[in-house]
């Protein structure tokens, strides 16, 4: 019986920047668990690429181009993927930038708004997008990567943009949860910790960085990409059924000091 609650069959699920990282890695869990998924992704290539290797699984996939900040893309992406596959029944917003080491009184104004363009605006556009169609066909779910850094300040990196952008995503969260729950759509989040990827693991080399991202982390280490996609999954899936609202921290404990 609970086992079956975290089966995803007969479910379609759209995933942000997915070609890689995290959204990768959610692709990977969402299709294992039976859900035909489809990975959007800004580089085309890129998410035909992931789309094919997942595809070599035997698991049921497809890719699509798309810019998240852009709302009419948004609402295109959307109208293709539905003719083609039907109801979107699950929505993973993963797409999101990080801009780190840009002092507040110093920042640009492009650094700012790009941050916040695709980090909530983006989110927001396809939250509402997907949204309006879940209502009008009686429900969904929407799971949002948020960030422990919506609840921090980082350490030593300085970067206000990208908090501020991931705390209005916690709170967006919240706020979409509480408009849609009669309306049988949940909207929960997940908020990560530092994750290793090849963008990260430079940290390795760096006494400084490592001293404040892995020691200050009671697990004493770094987040792996398919970590947090099982959160998702929990998320995504009947397993998770009374949650709608909820922020579920996947930080190694970070957030506890």
């Amino acid at each position: 019986m609970y086992l079956e609650l975290f089966s995803l069959k007969g479910k379609t699920a759209v995933i942000t920047g997915a070609a890689r990282g995290i959204g990768f890695a959610t692709a990977d869990a969402l299709s294992e668990a039976g859900a035909k998924v489809i990975i959007t992704d800004m580089n085309g290539e890129a998410a035909a690429k992931a789309a094919a290797e997942l595809s070599a699984k035997g698991r049921q996939i497809d890719s699509a181009v798309l810019d998240v900040t852009d709302p009419r893309a948004v609402e295109a992406v959307h109208a293709s993927i539905t003719e083609k596959h039907g109801r979107v029944d699950i929505l993973v917003n993963n797409a999101g930038i990080a801009i780190s080491n840009r002092p507040a009184e110093t920042m640009d104004d492009p650094t700012w708004l790009k941050v916040i363009d695709v980090n909530l605006n983006g989110l927001f556009w396809c939250c509402r997008t997907f949204g309006k169609a879940m209502i009008e066909q009686g429900g969904g779910n929407i799971v949002n990567v948020g960030s422990m850094s919506a609840d921090i300040v980082n350490r030593p990196q300085e970067q206000a943009q990208y908090n501020a952008s991931k705390a209005g995503v916690h709170h967006l969260t919240r706020s979409l949860a509480a408009e849609w729950a009669t309306r049988k759509i949940r909207v929960n989040a997940v908020a990560p910790t530092y994750i290793e990827t090849d963008l990260t693991r430079y940290v390795y080399d760096d006494p400084e960085m490592m001293k404040h991202w892995v020691g200050n982390t009671p697990m004493n280490r770094m987040g792996q990409p398919p970590e947090i996609a099982a959160v998702i999954l929990f998320l995504a899936s009947d397993a998770s059924s009374l949650m709608t609202g909820s922020i579920v921290a996947a930080d190694g404990g970070y957030t506890l000091w």
